[in-house]
């Protein structure tokens, strides 16, 4: 059985897991680099992006436990994928408020269940060959987040390949920032494999305290193919008519070409590469000028 809810319904009425104080939590946790259902979100809106985060963290979590088996995550994320959207009774509990959440708007699950089939991925596969092979994990793992944001805002005529490359370009720079804890807890390169071999390294030089030439050159090149995705993202933030989401856009390109450039200076293997909050407030600022 389904439950009945106005189209912008209440957090209350998407269920507990939904609950805004737990998804303020997890959002507060996970905003380092980019804002995450900020206040620039419509208030109608909100319910609907804690009910998403929370189902995509909780799907996010599973795939990364390192206290269960490959095949039992693929099992939890598989029957949740075929129950999104059709049985909630057959879903867990964390996936509940955005199954409602769907029913509520209107909404597919396909981008739902897209995420989910990244997260099994990861489950179990931990390299990758190539710029298209990463490129068709970030499309399922990111630009389905995308695809949700603009649903649930609504956004019928806006620039979607835009926004998937916006997506896929932070994925990429989240893969990048995180290459080394990936690689130590969960033996998982997304940095393609072949790419560090022709430069005459591996995936160990993950493990060492500074970026050997091959591990530098790699990230370099994949820094290179992120630029070309935030070039192609440029003009997304004028085609979106919600002016908060607009504006979000314009802040989080502006957040990812800093952190593009930070990242081509710093070395993630040898410590964290962020953009200081301090530099948020400027490029708020271009973004404001630039999409208001």
């Amino acid at each position: 059985m389904t439950a009945q809810v106005d189209r912008h319904g209440s957090v209350a009425a998407l269920g507990p897991s939904a609950d805004k104080a737990d998804a303020a939590a997890l959002i507060r946790a996970n905003t380092e680099n980019f804002p995450v259902g900020s206040f620039l979100i419509p208030r109608e809106c909100r319910p609907h992006v804690h009910a998403f985060y929370v189902f995509a963290r909780h799907g996010d979590d599973i795939a990364d436990a390192a206290d269960l088996a490959a095949d039992e995550k693929v099992r939890r994320l598989a029957a949740a994928q075929a129950a999104l959207g059709v049985d909630e009774a057959a879903l867990p509990e964390w996936a509940r408020p955005y199954h409602r959440s769907l029913i509520a708007t209107g909404n597919s699950p396909r981008h739902g269940r897209d995420l989910l089939s990244a997260f099994i991925q990861d489950a179990t596969k931990s390299r990758y060959r190539d710029w298209d092979d990463l490129m068709d994990y970030c499309l399922r793992s990111a630009a389905s987040v995308g695809r949700v944001m603009m649903a649930i805002h609504g956004e019928k005529e806006a620039d979607f390949a835009g926004s998937d490359a916006l997506c896929n370009a932070l994925q990429v720079l989240n893969h990048l920032q995180d290459c080394k804890e990936d690689y130590l807890a969960l033996d998982r390169v997304y940095l393609p494999e072949p790419w560090l071999q022709a430069e005459g390294g591996g995936v160990a030089d993950l493990a060492r305290p500074a970026a050997t030439v091959a591990v530098r050159r790699t990230i370099d090149r994949c820094l290179d193919g992120v630029d070309e995705l935030l070039r192609r993202a440029e003009g997304t933030p004028r085609t979106i008519r919600r002016r908060g989401l607009r504006l979000e856009t314009a802040l989080i390109i502006e957040l990812a070409k800093a952190l593009s450039a930070r990242l081509r200076r710093h070395d993630p293997l040898a410590g964290p590469v962020k953009v200081p909050k301090p530099l948020w407030f400027w490029l708020g600022i271009k973004a404001v000028v630039t999409s208001w």
